[in-house]
């Protein structure tokens, strides 16, 4: 992916000194779309006071004068300039777009004492309105609390990561984790042999693990690129995330010859990744892992941010470590194969990442609606492909700033999960994750409206969303006391509390402390006496 590179973000991110500094590093030109603007005529403050639109009618041409001088080049761009028109398009098609994230809060105080900026007088809710746009980038990294040197030396990384990937390969996104990120492809094809090959080489030793299903459709194209790998298929399912067929995978892979210098190839959905991936993490105390996702659970979620984990009879994935890939590629050409209900039931995590991100996220997946519920076999749409970018760009972004849970902010990845795996697991099969998931989502609406005011017509709207893509949206028969008491043994929980992830309206959630008795009381009310 060749320059120029592009930092976009919010006012106050860095913006100017970052690209400073790695402009300085590269050997690049450094450009400031400001002073283009400036150059015009008249200072940047001043126009955007006098005639915002006039502002940025300027700010669309003199990127497009930088685009079109080309060369190696770090460009600086205004906070508001990738959310006008189709420029965040047009950088992305011409190099290498990197997003710095900052807290509002943390922007005004950067931002005192310094030129007038206008817009920053109600910075909390423009942050919040520009954020799902900040997220299309080719990658987030978050500068609130860092210093500059951090900041910089993670978008070199970044830098140095993307011109390593083959031509062409520039819908990429990048989990920005600074030595440790890595890049998420979508493509048309199953198996990406170029890019796969080139973070895998084809000389190393390679075990790839898979299930039945997967195997019979997709191996052969993983196989041509791997002839002499080692090859380990499970029985479809979750009952495969166990510690027998766990112990029995190291086994095999030791008594193969893999050793620390190996690399693991997962070639499935989420149960193939999460156990695949605890065997990478556990194996030799750590090895190599790449995930070929073949679904849109594993494409868009459990793939992505390093969590591995086997169950226990209390509960999903409560054994597990952090371990993250070396890539994630996505062949939507595997989506064709997927069961009707698999497919239906990966729309389950679509509908969280819609609730998260906001209500152009919203109406991109309801677009998708009649393909979900629809029968085997058809392609999926055009516009799932974008769906998908967005999904994976938002999961990118949370866990570039909080890889291990240790903030908060990768806690909003939960939401529908707390009461939604307590059904999965007291299903005992009978539900898959997707489907779960969904009911977790109206149970997260209906707690919403006892503790946070939401309006009860955010629940019916998210049944109403369930159901017009073929997903369970009656909750009431799940609320068994078993489903319950699970609830109890959720990852999350800290004493009598489990942190809960509120939804108070479309692109509106937020973590709060909850007793663990409320959720029971609320989602169960005693009938009056």
């Amino acid at each position: 992916m060749p320059s120029p590179l592009f930092l976009i973000g919010f006012m106050a991110s860095g913006k100017t000194s970052v690209s400073r500094a790695i402009a300085e590093l590269q050997g690049w030109r450094f450009v400031d779309l400001d002073d283009e603007i400036a150059a015009m005529g008249e200072p940047v403050a001043a126009l955007v006071a006098r005639d915002e639109p006039e502002f940025r009618r300027r700010e669309a041409a003199a990127l497009a004068r930088v685009i079109a001088r080309g060369g190696d080049v770090v460009v600086a761009t205004g906070g508001g300039a990738a959310a006008y028109g189709d420029n965040l398009d047009r950088m992305r098609a011409a190099g290498l777009v990197i997003a710095l994230g900052v807290d509002a809060g943390e922007a005004r105080r950067r931002a005192a004492g310094g030129p007038e900026r206008p817009l920053l007088a109600d910075a909390e809710a423009l942050a919040a309105k520009r954020a799902p746009i900040y997220r299309r980038a080719h990658a987030v990294v978050d500068t609130t609390g860092k210093a500059i040197d951090h900041v910089v030396a993670e978008v070199h990384e970044l830098v140095r990561s993307a011109a390593q990937l083959p031509p062409g390969a520039r819908t990429t996104t990048f989990v920005a984790l600074g030595p440790r990120s890595y890049p998420v492809s979508v493509a048309a094809a199953a198996v990406d042999a170029e890019l796969v090959a080139k973070v895998v080489p084809v000389t190393g030793r390679v075990a790839i693990i898979t299930d039945d299903n997967v195997a019979a459709h997709w191996l052969a194209p993983l196989r041509a690129v791997y002839p002499a790998a080692e090859v380990i298929q499970i029985r479809p399912g979750e009952a495969s995330k166990s510690f027998a067929v766990y112990q029995q995978l190291c086994n095999d892979l030791v008594a193969r010859g893999l050793d620390r210098s190996s690399t693991i190839i997962a070639l499935g959905g989420g149960v193939v990744g999460d156990l695949a991936g605890f065997v990478a993490a556990t194996l030799f105390r750590g090895i190599p892992i790449v995930h070929l996702a073949t679904t849109i659970v594993a494409m868009t979620d459990s793939a992505l941010g390093g969590k591995t984990a086997i169950d226990l009879p209390a509960g999903k994935n409560l054994v597990g470590a952090f371990w993250q890939p070396r890539l994630v590629a996505c062949g939507l050409e595997t989506l064709r194969t997927l069961p009707a209900r698999e497919r239906r039931a990966g729309f389950g995590e679509l509908w969280k990442y819609a609730l998260l991100d906001g209500p152009d996220l919203w109406r991109a997946v309801a677009a998708c609606a009649p393909w979900a519920a629809g029968g085997e076999g058809a392609p999926p749409p055009p516009a799932l492909v974008d769906v998908i970018h967005r999904a994976i760009a938002y999961k990118a972004a949370i866990v570039g700033r909080d890889e291990r849970e240790l903030t908060g902010h990768r806690a909003l990845l939960n939401l529908g999960h707390t009461v939604g795996h307590a059904i999965e697991t007291a299903a005992d099969g009978a539900l898959l994750h997707g489907e779960a998931v969904g009911l977790g989502l109206i149970a997260a609406c209906r707690i919403s409206a006892a503790i946070a005011g939401t309006p009860g017509a955010l629940e019916r709207e998210v049944s109403d969303a369930l159901r017009a893509t073929g997903l369970p949206a009656d909750l009431d028969p799940w609320l068994t006391e078993p489903v319950l008491a699970r609830v109890g043994v959720d990852k999350k929980r800290a004493g009598a509390n489990v942190r809960f992830i509120v939804a108070r309206e479309v692109g509106a959630c937020d973590p709060v402390e909850i007793a663990i008795t409320d959720v029971g009381r609320i989602l169960r009310p005693k009938p009056p006496a």
